[in-house]
């Protein structure tokens, strides 16, 4: 009996040294806890948000920077970032999702003023500010002067809405007034290889743009054709403008392949005939009227000249 009492207490003794294995099984299978980012305030951080200088963002998965450079990692990949960053945030769980923002439009550009152009008999022509016409005349204002000009100066007065004419009109400051007879000069001047610019100058000497304009010597359109040098470009119908600028023009290459591009001979010939030219040695001919057209043209073509589409030389006119 004591033998038995004394093998119990001795069982006993062992399992409450060693333990239970039951509690000891229980404590292997408790789950080890997990741990989530959060803020101060306890919200769920799961990403960075990169705000740039100019207000757009962009969300990441993690920012970071290095030296002086920004790098974030999307979608797995790494790249650095180029453009310049305000501050880096937190992104949390239930803050909406934000996407780079599209640069905002650019404003559209300032509408110019509208142009007043006062054209002179004698080719020339003025930009004013303002212009009045009266029974004899018209008053035109540039700053802060106001001049008379005579109705006999006076060929014709343009308002021309820069906004809505061609480029070559922005480019080169020319232009007829009319659309059509503008893009007529601009293809038969490629076509032929003159400068479209140089045409638009004999034009606007010989008639001054009018259709219908015919000289007492017979010279009739635009470009003043006499009846045998239209019958030698085939211009049948001498007012109709397209066949007359085109003849006008195709005239203008001849006489400057004649003078190797020499402006001041071509248009001597134009005025007064090659023949005369050349009597006279290859020099403008001492013709007041031809001189006089000659000094015009060249020097308005020197000073506003648009780019040079024939390769050709240009001289001042010989005394």
């Amino acid at each position: 009996m004591h033998r038995f009492t004394f093998a119990v207490i001795l069982f006993l003794a062992v399992l409450f040294l060693v333990g239970s294995p039951l509690s000891s099984s229980a404590q292997t299978k408790k789950k080890p806890q997990t741990t989530t980012a959060t803020d101060n305030t306890g919200q769920e951080i799961i990403g960075k948000r990169v705000i740039f200088l100019d207000g757009q963002t962009l969300d990441v998965d993690d920012a970071w920077k290095s030296g002086e450079s920004i790098w974030i990692k999307r979608n797995g990949t790494s790249e650095m970032l180029s453009r310049p960053v305000k501050r880096v945030e937190d992104r949390f769980k239930n803050q909406p999702e934000t996407t780079l923002a599209a640069p905002p439009p650019k404003p559209a550009p300032p509408r110019e003023p509208l142009r007043t152009w006062i054209y002179l008999n004698d080719g020339a022509r003025l930009r004013v500010d303002e212009v009045r016409q009266v029974s004899d005349g018209a008053w035109y204002n540039r700053g802060k002067l106001s001049i008379f000009l005579a109705k006999e100066r006076i060929a014709r007065i343009e308002v021309e809405d820069p906004n809505t004419v061609g480029e070559e009109w922005k480019e080169h400051g020319w232009s007829s007034g009319n659309l059509a007879i503008d893009q007529m000069i601009k293809e038969n001047g490629s076509h032929f290889g003159v400068d479209p610019y140089l045409v638009f100058l004999v034009i606007e000497q010989e008639s001054q743009f009018h259709t219908r304009a015919r000289s007492p010597k017979g010279a009739q359109g635009l470009m003043q054709l006499m009846p045998g040098t239209a019958r030698r470009f085939g211009v049948s119908k001498p007012y109709d403008p397209a066949q007359n600028i085109r003849g006008g023009t195709q005239y203008l290459k001849q006489l400057l392949t004649m003078f190797n591009g020499q402006v001041d001979l071509a248009l001597a010939s134009y005025n007064a005939g090659e023949g005369r030219v050349l009597d006279y040695g290859n020099r403008v001919p001492p013709f007041k009227e031809t001189r006089e057209y000659v000094k015009k043209i060249s020097a308005r073509y020197r000073n506003h000249k648009a780019p040079d589409t024939t390769n050709t030389k240009r001289s001042a006119p010989r005394r």
